[in-house]
């Protein structure tokens, strides 16, 4: 059996990759490309992604696949949700795709209310209310009279955009657009009725796809420009987490949940039918497409984008420490000394993070952490703890059956002092790894779309067989962990 040869483009809020998958219908083996990062700009008032220079970083990774004498069998890319570009009727791109952290969404959300109520929004696309959902993006490009809206002829989302740039087909993957709140989770299909209650325009939506759909070839002038055949471009679970969870390497029929652990943490249990009721909603879980026709029943918690903000002002105003250099002064610092709700707004958006965290402390009456010791442990603690308050809803409120273990896949899941709170924190099993989740499901989507894996937990068993994952086991004064939880709940129910 010949040997594949995958490229996946993994496209994160600060940075992207692209990574050399080889399988050799057994094992996985992973090779990095090339690193770039990804860095959106204020311009004239508005946070912008810079996708031009995302395009010039694919081209050099391609670039480099030549140069290494690599013939590339697929192309795969994924992105983070929500975000998109608009192209006008000769394709041509219509201005910068704005970050979903912009602030033109602020107050969006409770102006949709006014047209289509919060229960019929949900009841028809199942999606979590975030401000910055797709919805809310259009929605206040129509309010703010937008020209570029009114021009638009296709929209198409991150991943989709990219593809579209390398190939010149325009369509629509199912994972992605599985997270703007247009879809309706049931037919897999656009909400149609929805959208044209809001007054939004059909004619730019494309076809959906599920993931692993060939998209089309490379084109001809890029694959002349970087020396190359014209390789499959496969649009794979486009939405990261989505990829990311193929990639958990839990046991066929085991009763597991997840979190895809990085700038966002992700978690979830992976089900067969979407769950829209009144109880989903109100947890503020979300259905988002999985792989294969399932649905990931997940919550959107903020993660370690608290950490990283902090790490950005600290570095800004002395001597700069690298983040395991934090987890050492966490570990030294006091236990519990306060719990904040890591997913209060104030947290959402760019800035001195470690004033807002003590300044929520002073709101509620605890002690403030000082220094970059305890505003760290401040975080990881309180991420475990509300890591629990999300597994304990999945069991007593939408799925009603226990949940045996935790798969804690991506990035995140390197932080093993966060790692062993967890566990502690959700008095449970917690396997980590593996770290490239993301990537490692983008490469084996490929793999199914072109004939050489059949199913998920084929997929599964790859990784299994190709990665190493630690578990941890609860350990430490499970007492101090319960009456920190308590504190927490207090927060959340105010």
């Amino acid at each position: 059996m010949d040997t594949l040869h995958l490229l996946g483009f993994d496209f994160g809020a600060s940075s992207g990759r692209a990574m050399l998958g080889t399988y050799d219908g057994e094992t996985l083996k992973l090779e990095e490309l090339h690193r770039f990062s990804n860095d959106p700009v204020m311009l004239n008032g508005r946070f912008v992604w810079d996708v031009q220079r995302l395009f010039f970083e694919m081209k050099a990774a391609l670039l480099k696949a030549v140069k290494a004498g690599i013939k590339l069998d697929g192309i795969g890319i994924d992105t983070w949700g929500v975000d998109y570009g608009l192209l006008d009727k000769n394709g041509q791109l219509l201005g910068i795709p704005v970050n979903y952290r912009d602030a033109r969404t602020d107050g969006m959300m409770e102006e949709a209310f006014k047209t289509v109520p919060k229960e019929d929004i949900f009841e028809a696309t199942g999606l979590a209310f975030m401000q910055f959902n797709t919805l809310y993006q259009l929605l206040a490009m129509k309010k703010q009279n937008d020209p570029t809206l009114d021009l638009a002829d296709t929209m198409l989302f991150m991943p989709d955009l990219l593809a579209y740039f390398l190939t010149g087909e325009k369509a629509t993957e199912y994972t992605i657009a599985s997270t703007s709140q247009l879809i309706d989770p049931h037919t897999r299909d656009w909400a149609w009725g929805l959208i044209e209650k809001f007054g939004l325009p059909t004619k730019m939506l494309t076809k959906i796809q599920p993931a692993g759909t060939v998209r089309g070839l490379l084109l001809k002038e890029i694959a002349d420009e970087v020396g190359m055949a014209q390789v499959p471009v496969i649009a794979v679970g486009s939405h990261d987490t989505a990829s990311a969870v193929a990639a958990v390497p839990a046991r066929e029929g085991s009763s597991f949940a997840y979190i895809s652990s990085g700038t966002w943490s992700l978690l979830g249990a992976e089900i067969m039918e979407p769950l829209s009721s009144v109880e989903v909603m109100k947890a503020n879980y979300t259905n988002e497409g999985g792989i294969n026709g399932t649905t990931r029943l997940l919550k959107n918690i903020m993660g370690l984008w608290m950490i990283q903000e902090c790490k950005r002002e600290w570095d800004r105003r002395a001597d700069a420490v690298d983040f395991a250099g934090l987890v050492e002064l966490a570990e030294k610092a006091p236990a519990f000394k306060a719990v904040i709700d890591v997913d209060d707004t104030r947290f959402l958006a760019p800035g001195d993070m470690p004033a807002r965290i003590q300044q929520y402390c002073r709101e509620t009456n605890q002690p403030v952490p000082e220094g970059r010791g305890e505003i760290s442990r401040v975080i990881y603690e309180s991420l475990a703890l509300k890591y629990r308050w999300a597994i304990e809803r999945l069991e007593q409120d939408l799925l009603h059956r226990k949940i045996d273990v935790l798969h804690i896949v991506g990035g995140g899941s390197k932080n093993l002092m966060l790692n062993r709170m967890t566990a502690c924190a959700i008095n449970r099993p917690v396997v980590a790894g593996p770290s490239e989740g993301t990537v490692i499901g983008n490469l084996l989507v490929q793999a199914v779309a072109l004939g050489r894996i059949g199913s998920i937990a084929e997929m599964r068993q790859v990784v299994a067989a190709s990665f190493e994952n630690v578990e941890y086991l609860p350990e430490g004064d499970a007492a101090a962990w319960d009456a920190a939880y308590e504190r927490l709940l207090a927060l959340i129910n105010k």
